[in-house]
């Protein structure tokens, strides 16, 4: 084996075992991750709690937005949309915005008055003009707002009603100093996808520079060891200094946001094949299916599965026929369906 193939391998089970945590309670998970990126798919359940049944002992579909009020975690956008720690958040507020329109001052004014806003209060104070969203459909205009307004740290999200986001005004806080909340913004993207690739970290910080020079801070914290550099056949990681467990022995079927598959690029890189999420992609050009979710033996990424009342495999090359992989296969998709019970 030579010597960049070994180092490939070792890239490969650091990135499992990185974010793979041992599971743990809800709250202990979430303070380990910082950030856990959400999406409303249901196929079979949604983003977040996919990620979370992993890494939180006993977790059943819709466990997170149930504790949701009682734990130091906030809604807000990381590098996408999900749940993060307050002292995240924190970090991540104020960002650079431009000057909020005439609707997004009305619907602060409103929600400020009523304390805990649910969208269809706001109707019945402003009306329901539609506008069009990010993915080319539409919503209503005060949804957009309130979704600005929280963007720019001046709403939260206080808990959901059936899904929906019900906002309260944010609290005042005094910013720490730029560098450090770089720093710390920083961090908390390389604790998910360390070993991360340099070109994806700064990619991920770009839009933070009016809190100083991403580039500049990054390589200051390599200079100071808080990252070690490596380069694997012409692609630079940064990771951490730290001992890590070799993963465990275990069939996983991951969510396609999971911090281990996030980074297409990387994932290609360290499994050698192509994973792309083809939910928006038309049904006649899908690859691998609607919702297929990346399937983990140990170390190795070697398929993926489509969960419907079946489970459908598919494996980049040949199914190994060892009995472990048959047993964990089994136990993995008895913990799936443990999870999903949640749902019904």
């Amino acid at each position: 084996m030579s010597q960049a193939t070994t180092r490939l391998r070792r890239l490969r089970a650091r990135a499992v075992a990185r974010t793979l945590i041992e599971p743990t309670t809800l709250r202990d998970a979430m303070k380990r991750l910082g950030f856990v990126q959400a999406d409303p798919i249901r196929a079979p359940a949604p983003a977040q709690d996919l990620v979370l049944r992993h890494r939180v002992k006993g977790y059943r579909v819709g466990d997170l937005e149930r504790a949701y009020a009682t734990l130091p975690i906030e809604e807000d956008y990381l590098y996408a949309y999900g749940f993060v720690s307050r002292e995240l958040r924190a970090a991540l507020h104020p960002r650079r915005t431009r000057p909020l329109a005439a609707l997004e001052k009305r619907v602060l004014a409103v929600a400020r008055e009523l304390g805990e806003t649910h969208p269809r209060a706001l109707e019945e104070h402003l009306g329901a003009e539609r506008v069009v969203n990010a993915w080319g459909g539409y919503s209503k205009a005060t949804t957009h707002a309130l979704d600005a307004l929280l963007h720019r740290g001046l709403l939260r999200v206080v808990r959901r009603e059936r899904g929906v986001r019900v906002y309260a005004p944010a609290p005042e806080h005094e910013p720490a100093p730029s560098e450090a909340r770089l720093r710390a913004i920083l961090l908390a993207i390389a604790n998910l996808l360390a070993p991360v690739p340099v070109r994806t970290l700064r990619a991920n910080t770009a839009r933070f520079r009016h809190l100083g020079a991403p580039r500049e801070t990054l390589e200051a914290m390599i200079d100071d060891g808080t990252f070690v550099r490596e380069t694997v056949d012409g692609v630079e990681y940064l990771d951490f200094d730290a001992e890590l467990a070799p993963p465990a022995r275990v069939v996983r079927l991951l969510a396609p946001f999971d911090p281990v598959v996030w980074d297409r690029a990387r994932f290609e890189h360290l499994w050698g094949w192509r994973y792309r999420f083809e939910a928006y992609t038309p049904k006649t050009k899908r690859v691998r299916g609607y919702y297929a979710m990346p399937l983990a033996w140990g170390d190795r990424v070697i398929g993926w599965a489509n969960v419907g009342e079946d489970v459908e495999l598919g494996f980049v090359s040949r199914r190994p026929r060892e009995r472990a992989f048959r047993d964990a296969l089994d136990a993995e998709i008895e913990r799936l369906r443990a999870f999903l019970d949640g749902a019904r």
